[in-house]
């Protein structure tokens, strides 16, 4: 395996440690990574799929629920957007 691959191989890891350990969503792994969301997401569902299908699996479960709740998230941002006027 050479250099490019590896640092795929860890980047894709190191994000999906992050967001099983911390229950978060793509746009906090970006925020904390410093690196945009589509290259977190890409490498999570492209990427990780092959290169730890067991880790993939565990990251998808996060992801499916961040993404059944997001419209709760997107509710709240905007009561408290009005509360605050």
């Amino acid at each position: 395996m050479n250099q490019y691959n590896l640092k795929f191989r860890e980047r894709s890891e190191a994000f999906a440690a992050y967001i099983i350990d911390n229950n978060a969503t793509v746009r906090q792994a970006a925020a904390f990574f410093g690196i945009s969301k589509s290259t977190v997401h890409k490498d999570l569902i492209s990427k990780l799929k092959y290169i730890n299908p067991m880790l993939y699996s565990q990251v998808k479960v996060v992801l499916e629920k961040n993404k059944a709740e997001r419209h709760l998230r997107g509710g709240e941002a905007t009561k408290r957007k009005y509360l605050n006027k």
